[in-house]
Parts: C-alpha cells; structure tokens; sequence
C-alpha cells in the first residue's frame, strides 16, 4: 500500500489487493491497565491450579479483587491460550481449513532422544503488558531446542522456532496442539518435508502434553515471577539466561538428577 501514490487511490488499492480500506486505517489498542492485571492474575492462578475451569477460576480472582465474570474469564483463557486439564470442547482451534492429525503417543514408552519433540505457547508477564513464548522440547531429556518471544499469536514466530531446532536435529515424532499455528500447511509442511511424523493433542487434552505444560510451570516459578520484566528486551535477555541454566545446570529428578543437556547430547548420535 501506498498512501500518495501518484495516480492510484487507497481506494483503488485495496480494491486490487482484496483487502477492506478499513482495515489500513486500524491501530491495535493496548489493554487497559485493569485488564493486565486480571491477565497476570490468571495466568498466576491457572499455573497453581491448572486443573482449575473457568468456574473455578471466577471463585479465585474474585478472592483476589478481581470480580469478573465467567465470559470474560473464557474470552481471556482464549487470549492466553488456557485450557484445564481435564477434557473439554472448544479450546485449541484449528482453522477450518486445515488439516488435524491424529495423536501418536498414547501408551508410547519414551525411550531415546529425538523420539518426540513437542511445542506450545504460554503467556509471559510485563510491567504493563504481555508477550508470548514458545519453545520446542525433547521430551526424552526435556532440552530446550530453541525458543522464541513474540507480541502477537501470529504463526510467523512458532514456525521460526521450528527452523532453529531442525537445524539441530530430527524428531520422529513431532506433537503440539491443535491451534492453527501449528495445523498450518507451513508449519505441518515443514515438518513434513523433513520426514517428521505429526501428532496432535486431542481436542482438550492438555495432558497430551504434559511436558510441556510442566515447562511452563518451571519458567515461570522459577524466572517469570521472580523478575518484573520491563520491556520485551528484559524478557529476552532474562529468559535466554534461564534457558542456559535450565539445560545446563539444572539437576531433574526424572532424569536421575542430570540436566537436560547431559542427558540430550550424552545420547544424540
């Protein structure tokens, strides 16, 4: 688009490029201070109790001063991507012309590295906003393989992080959820041009992958909510600390008190 172009209107652009004129003309409004803090506040609560619904959380935040309703607590687990764990309908949405595939690894034993990797997105407090965070893990070892911060949802960011880890390595199997980011036809495309197979959490089972949610709760007790994040940059530079600390030096007590990287590049061929 070309707002002065010499001999075309933005009338006429948008016209030849299919878009409404409306839309070059909208700026994203910033949440309202009030409605971060119920963001960081739920995000807090559903981290203790992520088995908690959206009842359950309404009881919660309005114990802490946030009187909300059950449609707003709905509308903001959408913006962060919450789901309980526990099954339900309509959480992670794929878009409807995208292609879901089946979940792989029910009662697959977990035995080497590079068996399967998975994704997700989680929501990462600032002072006065939010960003949000995805990373890929080896579920074998629980190495982080790369991550990413974004101040959108859009796919751009996800698929990124999948090139970084490709270029460390080559799952079997590859499982996230079914949020269009990841039914997309570039990201599945990538994974399938790389000979990876694809399995997708099913509908409202956020214990499909569990290691992941579990990911989340130790970034964010254990970084996240110990800084205050005053930019994105903070963010970054913090979380890329953390991140060398959790593969590195970070003992796990799944993994017989070694750290993932021990674990990962002690067994990768």
């Amino acid at each position: 688009m070309e707002g002065d172009h010499p001999r075309i209107s933005q009338r006429r652009q948008c016209a030849l490029l299919g878009i409404a004129r409306s839309g070059i003309y909208y700026q994203p409004v910033a949440p309202s201070a009030e409605t971060v803090a119920v963001l960081h506040a739920l995000d807090t609560v559903y981290t203790a109790y992520p088995f908690y619904g959206s009842r359950r959380l309404v009881v919660e935040l309005g114990t802490q001063g946030y009187p909300v309703n059950r449609k707003r607590v709905c509308r903001l687990m959408r913006l962060l991507g919450l789901v309980a764990i526990y099954p339900g309908p309509q959480t992670s949405l794929p878009h409807p012309g995208h292609t879901v595939y089946p979940y792989l690894l029910r009662g697959v034993p977990i035995t080497a590295v590079n068996q399967v990797w998975s994704t997700d997105i989680t929501y990462i407090r600032l002072q006065g906003g939010f960003v949000y965070l995805t990373a890929v893990m080896d579920w074998a070892s629980r190495y982080v393989l790369a991550w990413e911060l974004s101040n959108t949802l859009d796919g751009a960011f996800c698929l990124s992080v999948l090139d970084r880890a490709l270029r460390v390595a080559t799952p079997q199997i590859f499982n996230t959820d079914q949020g269009s980011q990841y039914t997309s036809t570039d990201f599945t495309g990538c994974l399938l041009a790389a000979g990876v197979q694809i399995s997708m959490d099913g509908r409202g089972r956020a214990l499909d992958n569990i290691f992941v949610e579990r990911l989340w709760r130790s970034v964010k007790y254990e970084e996240v909510y110990l800084k205050d994040y005053t930019s994105m940059g903070h963010a970054v530079d913090s979380l890329g600390t953390y991140w060398h600390f959790y593969n590195t030096r970070r003992p796990h007590q799944s993994l017989g008190y070694r750290t993932p990287s021990a674990v990962y590049w002690g067994a990768a061929d």
